[in-house]
């Protein structure tokens, strides 16, 4: 009987480590915000400053007319950690 419980919750242990990361969907200004909010909770806490910088000034440059808009297509698709490497890359810390 313990052993099965054992089993059981190392597989729910599995499952919960082995979740799918949340990709940002940049497809309105909507879905945006609701999927970096939750790709931020997918990142340890300190990488979350780095995330938010990167959101800030990502993609971005001073001719942009919609600065929202080129984020949310610049960071469509991607991962908390890929936006985090991606500030790395660029010198967002």
């Amino acid at each position: 009987m313990i052993g099965r419980l054992a089993l059981a919750l190392f597989v729910l242990g599995l499952a919960a480590c082995s979740q799918a990361p949340t990709v940002i969907d940049g497809s309105s200004p909507e879905a945006f915000e609701k999927t970096t909010e939750k790709a931020r909770r997918d990142l340890p806490i300190k990488d979350r400053l780095t995330f938010d910088a990167a959101l800030r000034g990502g993609g971005r440059s001073y001719a942009d007319k919609d600065p929202e808009a080129t984020a949310r297509q610049f960071f469509n698709g991607m991962t908390a950690k890929d936006v985090v490497e991606d500030a790395h890359a660029r010198g967002i810390e």
